[in-house]
This record gives structure tokens, C-alpha cells and sequence, in this order.
């Protein structure tokens, strides 16, 4: 019988892998495993092929995503991630997926169509007038978007986060500056965001992504977002 170790909400480790209890029973997203302990189904989540996987594994300890929590994705792609997001948030939560792509698109609206808790978004997160009305107020923003412009999407957004809520951001210095050193785009991304959040914790995400820092922040009290 595999070991069965629950590690944060709604994530565990089976036999010392990550997965998720599958919101879709039978269903795979990436051709992922998946794994029957006791009736329960889980999904074995790939940290090569999610960022939030990776840091999960490298050990952050800030840990906001849960049930019912309402999360707006950015970057969502085809849907990799979101659907352990989906996962994770369950039944009552919610995931809002922005995605510039239209071949993307095409793909993670498969993906929505089996789970009744993504939305799917098709549009540029600068323009965060384009979907605020639909969405509301989250209690996560969840950043990975391959853009010049990644602290900026960040600021637009956090209008769209509760007070207090939380941003998990994969900071990608080869899409910020590929000719500076990726530790420099990593200060001065945290250093442009600094006024609006508060960083509670960063972690490389190497070996699973290279030239990626994964960041955890809070949304300061004192921000006029």
C-alpha cells in the first residue's frame, strides 16, 4: 500500500512523490500518473513540468493556495498547473485562467470543460480591465508569463487581490533580460513590486526550471492597489 503523507492542504506526497486528490476521477491533463490509494485518486504532479511543483519541492513554506480559495492564473497555457491548482482549491474554490495564446487556449479549454471550477480567459494580463469585472476580488494571483514587462503585469493585477492576499510569481530572467545576470533581474523584479508587496520568501527552482526564481508575497496593507 503506498504511503500516503499530506503536506499542505490538499497536497501530498505518495511514496515521495507530489500529487493531488483528483477533482476528476479517470481523468489525466499531461499524461500524468495516476494513483488509487483506498478509493481516493490522486494525481502525481511532475515538478518538470510545474513550476509550483518545483518550489513545493524545494521546500517554501508559505502555503496559501487551499480549498475555496479563489485564484486568478496568469500564464495559464494549456493548463498544466492549473488543473492541480484546481485541484487544490476543490469544488468551492475557484481558478481564472488568463492566456494570451489561442493555440494555448484551444488546449486548456479541454481542460475547463472537465472542471466546473476553471474559467477560461482569453486575453493579455496587462489588460486587466478586460476580465476585472468577471473575476472580482482573488485571494491569490499566481504569475508565470513569459513577458518583458512581468513586474508590471504584477502591479496591474494586484488591484484585482484582496487585502492581504497573496501573489506567487516565477520570475523568469531569461524573458526580463537575457543578457543580464539573472540574480540582478531577480533584485530589480522585487525591487519594482517592493512598494505594493511584501516578499515573504524566494527559492531557486533549479534543477526542475534553470534561470527561475520562485517568490511568495503579500500584498501590503498600506498599498492603494
Amino acid at each position: 500500500m503506498p504511503k500516503v503523507e499530506e503536506i499542505f492542504s490538499n497536497v501530498f506526497l505518495i511514496d515521495g512523490k507530489l500529487a493531488t486528490k483528483n477533482l476528476v476521477k479517470g481523468s489525466k491533463v499531461y499524461g500524468e500518473e495516476l494513483v488509487d490509494v483506498d478509493g481516493t485518486e490522486y494525481r502525481l504532479w511532475n515538478p518538470y513540468r510545474s513550476k509550483l511543483a518545483a518550489a513545493i519541492l524545494k521546500g517554501i513554506k508559505n502555503m496559501h493556495i487551499k480549498p475555496e480559495a479563489n485564484v486568478l492564473y496568469l500564464g495559464a497555457a494549456t493548463g498544466t498547473t492549473c488543473s492541480h491548482v484546481s485541484d487544490i482549491v476543490a469544488e468551492k474554490g475557484s481558478v481564472y485562467c488568463v492566456e494570451i495564446s489561442e493555440r494555448s487556449m484551444r488546449d486548456l479549454i479541454k481542460v475547463c470543460e472537465k472542471r466546473s471550477n476553471m474559467l477560461p480567459i482569453l486575453q493579455d494580463a496587462l489588460n486587466t480591465e478586460a476580465y476585472a469585472k468577471e473575476i472580482g476580488k482573488v485571494d491569490i494571483i499566481y504569475q508565470d508569463v513569459s513577458s518583458r514587462q512581468q513586474s508590471e503585469i504584477l502591479l496591474r493585477n494586484a488591484k484585482l487581490l484582496k487585502k492581504n492576499g497573496y501573489a506567487y510569481v516565477a520570475i523568469k530572467s531569461q524573458s526580463i533580460s537575457s543578457s543580464s545576470d539573472p540574480k540582478s533581474v531577480y533584485s530589480r523584479f522585487l525591487s519594482e513590486v517592493a512598494g505594493t508587496f511584501k516578499l515573504l520568501e524566494a527559492v531557486d527552482i533549479a534543477p526542475y526550471s534553470l534561470l527561475h526564481l520562485f517568490a511568495v508575497m503579500q500584498k501590503l496593507t498600506s498599498s492603494h492597489e
